[in-house]
Order: C-alpha cells, then structure tokens, then sequence
C-alpha cells in the first residue's frame, strides 16, 4: 500500500513539473514605455522570413475612389405642341443617329396651320387699313408714322384692332415653326417613340437628344473635401465596357447628406463610348507633397491598434511599435506618430510576428 501511494505522489510531481515547464512557453507582456508588447519564444528552425525597406519622406498622392454615374452635359427632351390634332408625316433620325444642330429631326403636317396664317394674314391686312382711317381722320400721314404722336399711334392702334391681328398672326408663324423639330445642339437622338402618320401624345417627349459632352456624378465622405478642390483631375473606369477615361472636378455640391456625403460632378475629356446613365469607377488622385509613406502590407491589427515592425539594429528581429496612420492611397499610408526616417520597416512576413521575433531578411 505504501508503495502504491508513493507511486502516485511521485506521478503527480510529474505532471505538476510538466505544467509548469509548458506554463514557462505561453506570452509575457512586457508593459516598457506603457505599451504591451507581447513576446513568443521560438525554436531556432522556425525563424520568420521577411522583407523589409526603409522608411524614406517621399511624395505621397492621395487617392479617392469612388462609385459614379455618366450624365450627358446637355441633354433636351423635345416636344411637339400640345393641343395640335396633326399628325407626324416624316421623321429623319433613328435612335442611336448623331446630329448637327439646327438639323430636322421631324415634321408634322402643316396643312391646317398653314391656313390659319393666311386666315390672320389676310385679318391683319384688313385692320391696317383700318388703322390708316383712323390716322387720317385724326389729319396725320399714315405714310410717315415718324410725324405721328406715339400716344396717337397707340390709341389708333388699338381701337382699329391691328395691335390684336398682329399678334395673332405672329402665333401663327410661330405654330408652324413648332411642327417643326430640330435639334438644339450636336448630340445623339435617344428615346424616340414617335411614328409616322400617327398624332404625337403631347405629354410625352417625341425623342430626346443627348449632347457629346459626358459629365460624371459621384460622391465622396465630406472628411475628404479638405483635400479636394475645383481642377482635381479624375481617372474614370466603366464597370461594363472597360477602358479609362480623364477628366477633372467641375463642380463641389455644398451640402452634406444625411449619410454624411457630398456630391461632385467631373467633366470627362471626350467621352465617346460613354452612354448617359451609365456606372463608372472614379478614382482622384491629389499630391499632398511629402509624406512619411509606408506600404498597407506593413501594418497589421495588435490589440485593436496599427502595429508596424522594424528590424532591430542587427536586423535579426522584429520590433514592435504603435503607429498613427493618416491619409491612404491604394497602395500606401501616410505615418503621422510611431516612427522615424531611417527605421528599417518590415512589409511582408509579418502576420504572425510579435515583439522581438527572430527574423531573416530574405529581400530588402
């Protein structure tokens, strides 16, 4: 019995020795200078393989991306005259056709309207000669209305009627213009419904003409506006066609919405191949001088914090420290607390380093 006791005092020594010797490989903090740092033992054959360079002031551009959408600069939607009962008896464009200003894009027939302007022709002729009577009896020259009283006029002009057929005459002329459309600027037709030999619905645009100038809608967190201004220029990507196109910032919206946005608007410098309403990248790139600049890959999450590595003075292990980003590209960070010009920064490998981690460079 005594021997049995003695045998189990002796296995759970043991097992309290091996505990101990395992509790002796789990992480430390070291609480130096107030930040934890925390310290892994590793074997010899299980050195990390990083690559590293140092951290330089250089140039630093800033980079804003963004989701937008194509808007024609000029875009009309044209109407035929409401009230009118004639019909459409030739169209010239098709959807997708490029226009030159001024061209004729439709008619409609003209036949009543044409008759309605003689009738108000043939009205203002009648009154004119009335007008003349009236002059006359007043002892003035209808033929030199110079000499005339302006008031004299005035009053002759409106009792004879000729102010009214004037007038009517002139809506006359300006009907039939109206059945009549042309196009108000360069530009591609887009929407046309219209047919031939059918009345045109008045409450619908016949067709719509969009001009060759593209802008770009988009929006972008107000905390960027301080870093963004009118003539910014912008690298604009379709999401369906592909392809890059230039531009720079037109316009600033100034208001926030509620989602904390603002909207800026880009010209686009030749937007042929873009379509009004399509989706497109925006990508801003603004030079901010320079900057202490280290690769995103340098930094990773410790703690909750930004930690970047450095190698110590023999450049055989990875040194802890808390950093401050500020701006970002898509590519970099700007460094405004944590680190010095000169350090050696470690860019890859670095996953799973802690503080003082033995490390081999394998590139810098």
């Amino acid at each position: 019995m005594k021997s049995h006791k003695a045998l189990i005092s002796i296995m759970a020594f043991s097992l309290l020795a091996g505990y101990t010797a395992c509790g002796s490989d789990k992480k430390e903090e070291d609480n130096t200078d107030g930040k934890e740092k925390v310290t892994v033992s590793s074997e010899p054959s299980k050195i990390a393989e990083v690559t590293a360079e140092e951290l330089v002031i250089k140039d630093f551009n800033h980079e804003v991306v963004s989701n937008g959408k194509v808007a024609a600069h000029n875009n009309a939607e044209l109407y035929f005259p409401a009230g009118g009962d004639a019909v459409i008896i030739s169209v010239y464009v098709k959807n997708g056709d490029h226009v030159r200003c001024g061209q004729k894009l439709a008619v409609l027939d003209t036949y009543k309207l044409t008759k309605e302007r003689e009738a108000a022709a043939t009205a203002l002729a009648k009154t004119e000669l009335e007008l003349k009577d009236a002059l006359i009896g007043q002892g003035y020259d209808p033929e030199v209305p110079g000499e005339i009283p302006a008031d004299v006029m005035r009053l002759a002009r409106l009792r004879s009627g000729y102010t009214e057929a004037e007038a009517a005459l002139a809506k006359a002329d300006h009907e039939i213009e109206e059945a009549t459309l042309l196009a108000p600027f360069d530009g591609v037709v887009a929407n046309l419904t219209g047919k031939v030999f059918n009345r045109p619905d008045a409450s619908k645009p016949f067709c719509s003409v969009i001009g060759n100038g593209m802008d770009v809608a988009f929006k972008i967190m107000e905390g960027e506006l301080a870093v963004l201004s009118r003539g910014d220029r912008v690298s604009i990507s379709p999401f369906s066609t592909g392809g890059e196109y230039s531009g720079r910032v037109t316009e600033i919206n100034p208001q926030v919405d509620e989602n904390g946005m603002v909207t800026l608007t880009a010209g686009v410098d030749g937007g042929k191949g873009l379509y009004d309403g399509m989706n497109v990248k925006i990508s801003v790139q603004k030079s901010l001088g320079k900057q202490l600049v280290v690769p995103k890959s340098a930094v990773v999450l410790r703690t909750g914090r930004q930690v970047v590595f450095t190698l110590n003075d023999k450049g055989d292990k990875a040194m802890w420290n808390y950093v401050e980003t500020g701006l970002e590209n898509m590519g970099h960070y700007t460094i405004t607390e944590g680190l010095e010009p000169g350090m050696k920064v470690i860019t890859t490998g670095n996953v799973n380093l802690a503080h003082e981690s033995p490390v081999k460079v394998v590139r810098n």
